[in-house]
């Protein structure tokens, strides 16, 4: 759970922008478009390989050096 406590003279929208910051650095904005529309399980399937394929490439270039 975020939670985001007022720093001395802070307005509401910095807090908002903090907060807001704070939830895109978790992935709840992601995870919640994510799950808000039904996904096929070939398209799970599809995005998890896509994901795979993604990390095996960052971690292949990273051992390069």
């Amino acid at each position: 759970m975020i939670k985001v406590k007022a720093r001395g003279n802070e307005s509401i929208q910095q807090m908002l922008k903090r907060f807001k910051k704070l939830c895109e650095k978790e992935g709840l904005i992601k995870e919640l478009k994510r799950t808000s529309v039904y996904e096929k399980p070939s398209e799970r399937r599809r995005r998890r390989i896509r994901k795979s394929i993604k990390r095996a490439q960052k971690d292949e270039t990273i051992g390069a050096f």
